[in-house]
């Protein structure tokens, strides 16, 4: 055994090679175990025909692509803008929204109201723009994303909500009169500014994964899968990985937090993370004769005659990520693993979408080239009033010393690629410390 073990890093994503990069550059000896065969995790990219597509419809910015080092290898993004589609209307979001008549009368009366906190974001949404814009567009919506009521979600899930109207009016004009795509409502470890703007990075967003792994070439240990957690006296003091033990001065999981329960040994402390929901989440890519079908980059949906609750046109922001005279649209289809649309072919989803697209686009059918699916069981943190007290007292600490949970999955948060990246540096810069003074204790039991 080494007399200085190293950190170990769960995951080869975003996160994970933000983290090992930090502590590396810092003097710290880091091993990253990545089940997979690649690294990217959900920032993974893909190329096909001439498309470019990623998980979900991904931006980064500026600041972000210049902080890892990619900036030189971005192209601007000019256009990014929201509708909602009601009643067979669009509705440009939010401020198409405000200015319904209906919609705008129900938020006035909200403001007007004397209210309790909200114990739900049902009531949260109904507070904050009045029952008619929160019962038949938020909350329908909110429903479709999670697979949960807005009664038993916690009110917390709005945080990830835009900031002021005119905030959000000013940076709105900005971005008009500087033809990029500014961040808005994108981050909150950052502040917003008419200086932060989308940007896409050749190859796709995965090239902010592969230039934090540049330096870690000789760190990274893919399809090592971290079978264990092993905790003594209250501390992490290595994993086993393929059936062997390793020692570590510290343990930093990206792996979604609710499977700590079954990888730690030597702990209980944690098992109540067993009770936290992510949501699957089906992305079926659609490639399609044609530019600019959709009135918006993103449509959101709803009403639930549309088995999907969000379309979204990247070629629209990005036209470099389809062919000339082809786009791409993906809808997002909530579900849960081993359902109907979980176990459905990919043929079969893409007729379904087609089918439901067309009092969208008449001639979808025409158009379609053909489809790519893909399928996550952890798409987004569910936040559930039954465990919002946990959740919060688990973003701040694990309860074990020496180990650390970090990322959306890991954090359990709604974090965009900005906040993973700026929360990621944050949280290590606070542990330092403590890594250069925590030592295994007991680990040669292992052995």
């Amino acid at each position: 055994m080494s007399a200085n073990p190293p950190v170990v890093v769960l995951g080869a994503g975003l996160a994970g090679l933000t983290a090992a990069n930090f502590l590396q550059s810092n003097g710290v000896p880091v091993v990253v175990y990545e089940a997979g065969k690649t690294i990217a995790g959900l920032a993974s990219s893909f190329q096909e025909d001439g498309f470019t597509y990623d998980f979900g419809a991904h931006f980064i910015t500026n600041r972000l692509a210049r902080a890892v080092g990619i900036e030189a290898q971005c192209r601007d993004v000019s256009y990014y803008g929201e509708s909602v589609h009601l009643n067979g209307r669009n509705y440009r979001y939010p401020l198409g929204l405000i200015a319904n008549p209906r919609f705008l009368a129900g938020g006035i009366a909200a403001k007007l109201a004397r209210t309790r906190p909200p114990e739900s974001l049902k009531d949260h949404f109904e507070n904050l723009y009045g029952k008619a814009l929160a019962q038949e567009v938020a909350i329908p919506l909110v429903e479709a994303w999670s697979g949960a009521s807005a009664s038993a979600l916690a009110p917390s899930v709005a945080d990830k909500l835009p900031l002021g109207i005119a905030r959000l009016i000013f940076l709105t004009v900005m971005s008009r009169l500087t033809r990029r795509a500014i961040a808005i409502g994108y981050g909150k470890e950052k502040p917003e500014s008419a200086s932060v703007w989308h940007v896409y990075p050749e190859g796709g967003v995965s090239a902010l994964c592969h230039r934090l792994a540049q330096t870690l070439e000789k760190s990274i240990r893919l399809e090592s899968r971290v079978e264990s957690i092993f905790v003594e006296n209250g501390q992490a003091v290595g994993v086993r990985v393929n059936g062997q033990f390793r020692e570590a001065s510290a343990v930093i999981s990206t792996a979604p937090c609710h499977v700590l329960p079954r990888l730690i040994q030597g702990s209980d402390k944690l098992s109540f993370l067993a009770r936290f929901r992510f949501r699957p989440m089906v992305f079926v890519l659609l490639r399609l004769k044609g530019r600019n079908l959709l009135n918006d980059t993103v449509v959101w949906l709803p009403e639930k005659q549309f088995p999907f609750f969000r379309l979204t046109e990247t070629p629209i922001s990005m036209p470099w990520l389809a062919p000339e005279g082809k786009t791409l649209i993906t809808a997002d289809l909530g579900c849960e693993v081993g359902d109907h649309t979980w176990n459905a072919s990919d043929e079969s989803l893409a007729a379904l979408c087609l089918a439901s697209m067309e009092s969208l686009i008449p001639d979808i059918k025409n158009r379609y080239l053909g489809v790519r699916v893909l399928r996550t069981p952890y798409a987004y943190p569910v936040f559930l009033r039954e465990y919002e007290n946990q959740r919060l007292a688990f973003q701040h600490d694990t309860g074990i010393d020496s180990l650390y949970s970090i990322g959306r999955n890991g954090e359990f948060d709604h974090l965009l690629t900005e906040d993973v990246y700026w929360r990621t540096l944050a949280k290590m810069s606070q542990i330092l410390p403590a890594l250069a003074a925590n030592r295994p204790k007991g680990a040669a039991a292992h052995v």
